[in-house]
């Protein structure tokens, strides 16, 4: 994996395995521009809604041997993008990391928590029985959206906790909880000038 900071607070990340080969750019700073190509359009769909509502811009190239299955090539794009958002310059301090949003998708309701912590954690539930079964769009299984914040939260060193509230259709119940989980984002990683250079944590370091 390479990484190449950009300036300001943008990173490039690239990976390659013999699973699959991923391009990210991405700009805490941006306006929610997103280019997204991952050979699985639903999670495309995801990824557009997750640059959209956390306002950062977001660049994907994927590809994978999704001939087999799904899972690497999503796993692997939620990895980089976790990575990049570590590896951009001043992701940490500057900033109230705490930060939580609820996002509706008409009968689907979602909660997401965020703290940019240095300290990966995920707490994720609330899903009706069988949405993991679920096969949206033809390519995403349900159960992938855990996977998805597991390996983006890890990467990107964050704690979040992720909850659904209700909803019925599949799909909403999954763009519910990225559009929550984006709408923290996009508040925890807005710079506070009253933070100085100080470190939001009592530790004094992350």
């Amino acid at each position: 994996m390479s990484a190449e900071s950009l300036g300001g607070r943008k990173a490039r990340m690239e990976r390659v395995t013999s699973e699959s080969s991923v391009f990210v750019e991405l700009d805490l700073d941006g306006t929610g521009k997103s280019e997204i190509s991952t050979s699985v359009p639903f999670f495309d769909h995801m990824l557009t809604a997750l640059s959209k509502h956390s306002l950062i811009d977001l660049t994907v190239r994927a590809t994978g041997d999704t001939h087999i299955d799904v899972h690497h090539t999503v796993e692997d794009t939620a990895i980089t993008i976790g990575r990049g958002a570590a590896h951009c310059p001043g992701q940490q301090g500057r900033h109230p990391p705490i930060r939580h949003r609820y996002a509706p998708l008409d009968e689907a309701l979602a909660r997401a928590v965020v703290d940019i912590s240095g300290r990966p954690y995920l707490v994720h539930g609330g899903e009706p029985a069988g949405q993991e079964y679920h096969l949206i769009g033809g390519h995403f299984t349900g159960s992938m959206t855990r996977h998805v914040f597991e390996s983006l939260t890890f990467h990107a060193q964050i704690c979040a906790h992720i909850e659904v509230l209700s909803g019925r259709d599949p799909h909403h119940i999954v763009e519910a909880q990225f559009k929550a989980l984006a709408r923290a984002l996009r508040e925890a990683v807005e710079t506070d000038p009253r933070m100085g250079d100080q470190i939001p944590s009592t530790k004094g370091a992350l």
